[in-house]
């Protein structure tokens, strides 16, 4: 397993099969539970227009059948008998319910995320007051009550609301460790001293008098870099103008993953987010340069995390593996068959397109107006950048000429530059034809022409042809293909 990997697809089955005992010195999760909200989509807005872009956890924390059968799993074959008494203890007092079925979830997976822990590793469980009681005594069970180490409240300020209670300005973070010893990786964070004492001593620092809990004697005394930081913490939320924000519903500030990346992990240490959503966990990795693994159950999500590598941090697609996507085209039939919309943003990814997202967008792609994408390309410099788009249509199923008409149509009403059109069946030639009657267009540099309309198998795509687009960017996103070899080739990898 490489560093740098995103896995698509449940985070159980991953877990069992494809990750090595003791493997991570870092695990961070922020599970998802609300049963009355989808969780890892994209855009918020116009949702009950735009159904294809909600893909969630949604029936996973429902008591199924599957629930049921893990719950069963786990009373029956656990290695822990505290993890059998305490599933049929909740059993007895929530009964069976979506509570239950998160609880067993969450169960099944904390117990692989325990093997994968290294002995000298951390674990930060992020939840909200839903069930974060019930989740402590899972994380007990679990991890044992020995290895518990901080209930660390996040405080942050948001607009209150009208209600007959408390505003709730905060949510918990789990922090336990695979062992009680001291080895465990610890790194203290200080917090400056206060104003008040800097002034006090002419802006010098203070002299410490007592260091873990003993006096010191006048020749003893050190200078104070401050003290140890609480298990409070207040972290703003994200702005709503601020460059990190994606629109992602459950998506939490860097600041907040800087802070448990830095004290528990070091450079080059293993870091797993099995909830991965839209990356912050890995981005912020990536920035404090450790190895990191992600894992989403929708390829939306694995889409998004990618080119936000790609737009923060100058990550490549070469650069980053993705495990679990279609590897030929036998691959991406059963992925079509299985799960349309997963397809359709594993087509979009292949020519490195964004899910259509704006307003009007959302609204024609409830109406399956024919945009399921957009490609943003640089046209030229005239006083600012200027830039364009193509809208793409993805279909997995039979293909005919009048859908390049609508794409033509639908290219004219939106004033875009062109369309792509991705199919996974053969296009026919008059398909082809009704194509290169679109015509061309150009961009203000060089003096090629684009082809207003193209078609691509993903038989092509897999084979790596690429749309015919303008390549000149403002910014370059992507290193030298030799850079990117060289530095794949020197990649630390967990192998087993």
């Amino acid at each position: 397993m490489k560093n740098r990997t995103l896995f698509f697809g449940d985070n159980l089955e991953i877990l069992r099969k494809k990750i090595p005992d003791e493997s991570f010195d870092l695990i961070y999760l922020d599970p998802p539970f609300n049963s009355n909200r989808n969780y890892n989509v994209l855009f918020k807005e116009g949702l009950q227009d735009s159904p294809a872009q909600i893909k969630a956890f949604d029936d996973s924390w429902h008591w199924t059948q599957d629930a049921k059968q893990t719950f069963d799993y786990l009373v029956t074959k656990s290695k822990k008998s505290e993890v059998a008494d305490l599933m049929l203890a909740l059993e007895k007092l929530i009964g069976h319910n979506d509570m239950l079925a998160y609880l067993t979830m969450m169960t099944a997976r904390l117990i692989e995320l325990h093997r994968v822990l290294k002995k000298t590793g951390s674990i930060y469980l992020h939840c909200d007051p839903t069930a974060s009681h019930y989740l402590k005594l899972v994380l007990d069970a679990i991890f044992e009550k020995k290895n518990f180490q901080n209930e660390i409240a996040w405080t942050y300020r948001r607009w209150p609301s009208k209600s007959r209670s408390f505003q709730r300005m905060h949510d918990i973070i789990f922090f336990y460790t695979k062992s009680a010893n001291s080895n465990y990786i610890f790194n203290t964070i200080y917090q400056p001293l206060a104003d008040i004492t800097l002034k006090i001593h002419k802006g010098k620092k203070q002299k410490a008098t007592f260091i873990d809990g003993k006096r010191l004697s006048r020749d003893q005394e050190e200078e104070s870099t401050g003290t140890p930081i609480a298990d409070y913490w207040y972290i703003p939320t994200i702005a709503g103008n601020a460059k990190e924000r994606l629109g992602y519903p459950t998506q939490k500030p860097e600041a907040l993953l800087e802070r448990i990346i830095e004290v528990s992990s070091n450079k080059g240490d293993w870091i797993l987010d099995p909830f991965c959503g839209c990356g912050t966990t890995v981005a912020v990795a990536e920035r404090l340069k450790r190895n990191w693994v992600g894992i989403d159950i929708t390829a939306l999500a694995i889409n998004l995390v990618k080119k936000r590598l790609r737009d923060q941090l100058g990550l490549g697609s070469k650069q980053i593996t993705v495990d679990g996507y279609p590897k030929d085209l036998a691959g991406a039939r059963e992925l079509a068959k299985k799960d349309p919309f997963a397809f359709e943003y594993w087509a979009l990814d292949l020519i490195e397109a964004m899910p259509a997202k704006s307003k009007s967008e959302e609204k024609m792609r409830g109406a399956d107006k024919g945009i399921d994408g957009i490609m943003t390309i640089y046209k030229g410099r005239n006083g600012d950048y200027e830039y364009g788009k193509i809208i793409v249509q993805v279909k997995s199923g039979h293909v005919q000429r009048n859908q390049i008409a609508t794409l033509k149509s639908d290219v004219a009403r939106e004033k875009a530059d062109g369309g792509i059109f991705i199919t996974l069946e053969k296009a026919t030639q008059p398909m082809r034809s009704e194509a290169v009657d679109a015509g061309t267009f150009t961009v203000s540099f060089g003096n090629k022409e684009f082809p207003k309309i193209q078609i691509l198998t993903i038989e092509e795509l897999l084979r790596d042809k690429r749309p015919d687009v303008p390549l000149g960017f403002p910014k370059n996103y992507h290193r030298e293909a030799k850079a990117v070899e060289e530095e794949n080739h020197n990649q630390p990898t967990l192998t087993f």
